[in-house]
């Protein structure tokens, strides 16, 4: 009852769980951008999803009892561990974990079935074959108010 929901959005349904928070249900749903999609998915567009979702719900009422409605998305702490993952985070800074234990870090510039395509130094690239990979992991980047500001100096 969700997903088509989700896809007429144009949105990848990730995950739905429910589990009891006392007399309540709680139902979590999951929701991305498309694989193929740069950059995050936005509070407008979650927002809409979210009252559609609910409104679904409503209709074919598949939990009993009460329930609570949570519609997020996997956030920057999800690990990568599949390709839509790793599509997903293309222009991010990441960290890789291989299966000889290594890691590498970088930008990732390209996800595919032949593997991953880091950034790791100023115009240096690397390629990884992607069943190297174990994990990968998005690094967060803040920059800072005074960096912006020398930008625009």
């Amino acid at each position: 009852m969700v997903r088509p929901v989700v896809e007429t959005a144009g949105l990848h349904l990730e995950e739905v769980t429910v589990s009891s928070a006392g007399r309540r249900s709680v139902v979590r749903v999951v929701l991305d951008l498309d694989e193929h999609a740069v950059g995050s998915l936005d509070l407008d567009t979650l927002g809409e999803v979210s009252r559609a979702v609910s409104a679904a719900m409503d209709a074919a009422d598949p939990v009993r009892g009460e329930h609570v409605l949570e519609v997020s998305t996997p956030g920057t702490d999800r690990p990568l561990t599949e390709l839509r993952h790793f599509r997903r985070a293309r222009t991010r800074l990441v960290a890789l974990t291989t299966r000889d234990g290594s890691t590498l870090e970088g930008r990732l510039l390209d996800a595919g079935e032949d593997g991953l395509v880091l950034e790791t130094g100023t115009g240096s690239t690397q390629q990884v074959p992607l069943d190297h990979v174990v994990r990968g992991e998005v690094r967060v980047e803040l920059r800072r108010a005074e960096d912006d500001e020398e930008g625009d100096a």
